[in-house]
């Protein structure tokens, strides 16, 4: 009983050491990204041999002899010596392997000794030098001298063994390899930063701060943003970042996506994106939330305006060179250059087979990478207001932060855009009376002599001059064609035809000519601006079909042809429409028209 105590007590010892020493390596900044992709085996092996400490083989995995005994000072300096062969690049196939791996050993021995960390085991100290020579300069030496007896069983497999095992296979991380040097560099990178944190007494040693350093490259990226880039910075903090590969795959987001309503931002982890690849693609979902996007989409396909705002964004972010593009790709043409969302859709639209083949960033799914809410007009609502609000205002007070240190020059269009949602918009209800303005201006009274004041009676032989109502011109109308469609809102058609009646009163237009049309058109003949504020009697409710209303109008004998005509739909109708016309269109907020109109749009909100 008494040695099968000792044994486990000394099991015990060796395992707590070897964790104690494991965990020193995970809190260094530039060995935890290294150790975080590989698979260690501390068991019952035959990989390791029996004098050995670890064995590192090209496919990530590191085999660590289960029964050695050492400090945790020294089981940190082991394991820092195998993730250094993956750091440098070691695995390669060498004439010589055994001189290869002498000479590599002794460079990382080296490295390891300039840094100071950990502690070499007893049967490999000692000191050496190998001055400044890299491992292929010292490999050919090696070759061609032969190795030094202080180069020798450097490694970590015991005397004449090699520590490095070349498989043939590479450690890939969701379907790609491993970049091993690019984790290295962040390393290093962080090393030194907390390096100075150290020197500044922010931190009582290097990597004290576990945390940040080992921080992924969409966090750091997010954190850059905020103290780097003021132009996106204050919307890079509003949002919640979410880098769970498990929702990414549920929502099929394969690189990223953004919701505006709820605030979050995703990042697919899978696509293994570099730091500043990154930093380009939460740009591009920023400026989508930035620009309201989505608010003004107003009933578009949503795949196709999505396609069409990463056209414009891309390319302002490719000009700016925020960030490097990722590896799977982007839409950005040049010759869209200057173009506005609205523009390239409509270009886009006319070659539907080719458009549905592009991807954006969330892959080839129907909404994009702009993803909605449950409510589709949430908007309107009391907290969408507020955030679009703040969406506004952030991105604005970033292009004034953006100026005023003089970070560089923006793309012209970015900045007009930027500017325009500073401005807040007309509503459609004063956007349709300066319409009406423009075809009826106010009715000019006259001076007339026909009758006498009333306080001129005492000499009534002299003519006192009044003002008296001009003649009333008939040409002075216009015509309505209604969709009386059934896809039509009847609160819709209401409030289209009360601000049509208040501002025909105002503006002293007696009639105007009214057509419902749904699959027919219903001539309704001229209705007096009070039938129509009344209660009016909508004929129809099928099919949408608005051509052969438009054309019963203009071929309309009794309708004057400078009467300008106004279309109220709801967008679901014909794919062109010709009008010869004067006219405008009203729309609800969140529908489009199917066709580049000509005339005015006005959106009821």
């Amino acid at each position: 009983m008494g040695k099968k105590s000792r044994a486990a007590k000394q099991c015990d010892t060796a395992t707590k050491n070897y964790f104690e020493g494991r965990a020193l390596v995970s809190q260094h900044p530039i060995f935890g990204r290294l150790l975080d992709y590989v698979t260690i085996y501390r068991g019952d092996n035959k990989v390791c041999p029996a004098d050995g400490w670890a064995v590192a083989q090209s496919s990530g995995s590191i085999y660590v002899h289960h029964k050695r005994v050492a400090e945790p000072r020294e089981w940190a300096y082991v394991l820092a010596h195998c993730l250094l062969h993956y750091a440098f690049d070691h695995f390669r196939t060498k004439e010589n392997q055994m001189e290869w791996n002498i000479a590599c050993d002794a460079f990382v021995a080296k490295f390891l000794t300039d840094i100071k960390f950990g502690q070499a085991p007893e049967e490999i100290r000692g000191d050496f030098a190998i001055g400044a020579q890299d491992e292929e300069r010292l490999y050919e030496k090696i070759c061609r001298n032969g190795a030094s007896d202080d180069l020798k069983d450097r490694g970590m497999a015991g005397p004449f063994a090699c520590d490095m095992m070349n498989t043939g296979e590479s450690r890939n991380f969701y379907g790609k390899p491993v970049d091993w040097q690019e984790l290295f560099a962040g390393g290093l990178a962080s090393a030194a930063s907390s390096a100075v944190n150290v020197a500044a007494g922010l931190e009582p040693f290097v990597g004290a701060n576990d945390s940040l350093m080992k921080r992924t490259p969409a966090q750091r990226a997010r954190s850059w943003f905020i103290s780097s880039y003021p132009l996106l910075g204050a919307l890079a903090a509003a949002f919640e970042l979410i880098e769970d590969p498990h929702i990414c795959t549920r929502m099929s987001v394969s690189i990223a996506a953004v919701h505006a309503e709820q605030q979050e931002i995703y990042m697919n982890p899978a696509a293994g994106l570099t730091e500043s690849q990154c930093r380009f693609v939460m740009a591009h979902e920023f400026l989508h939330v930035g620009l309201q996007h989505e608010q003004r989409r107003r009933g578009r396909d949503a795949f196709l305006w999505n396609v069409a705002c990463d056209y414009v964004i891309n390319g302002w972010l490719v000009e700016m060179e925020v960030g490097e593009i990722p590896p799977q790709g982007l839409l950005h043409d040049p010759e869209l250059k200057g173009l506005s969302a609205e523009t390239i859709y409509d270009r886009i639209a006319s070659d539907l087979r080719r458009a549905r083949k592009l991807r954006t960033l969330r892959g080839n799914c129907e909404d994009g990478d702009m993803l909605s809410g449950h409510i589709p007009e949430w908007w309107r609502l009391a907290d969408g207001v507020t955030l679009d609000d703040f969406y506004r205002r952030a991105l604005a007070q970033g292009l004034d932060c953006h100026n005023q240190i003089n970070r560089g020059l923006l793309p012209a269009d970015l900045v007009e855009e930027i500017n325009a949602l500073l401005q807040p918009p007309i509503p459609w209800d004063v956007e349709l009376a300066q319409w009406f303005d423009y075809y009826f201006p106010p009715l000019e009274k006259v001076r007339s002599y026909a009758r006498q004041s009333r306080r001129q009676s005492s000499t009534p032989d002299i003519p006192r001059p009044r003002y008296v109502p001009g003649e009333f011109d008939d040409a002075r109308t216009f015509g309505v064609i209604l969709d009386t469609s059934g896809s039509m809102d009847r609160h819709l058609l209401a409030r289209a035809l009360g601000a049509i009646a208040s501002y025909s009163a105002s503006r002293e237009v007696p009639f105007a000519r009214v057509i419902f049309c749904d699959a027919i058109a219903y001539d309704q003949g001229y209705m007096s601006i009070d039938a129509i504020a009344g209660r009016v009697r909508v004929r129809g409710r099928g099919g949408t079909v608005l051509q052969p209303g438009i054309d019963l109008l203009q071929n309309a004998k009794d309708f004057p042809k400078t009467g300008p005509i106004l279309i109220i739909t709801d967008g679901y109708c014909e794919k062109n429409l010709l009008v010869r016309r004067e006219h405008a269109y009203l729309l609800p907020a969140q529908n489009h028209l199917p066709f580049s109109p000509k005339g005015k749009v006005f959106y009821i909100s």
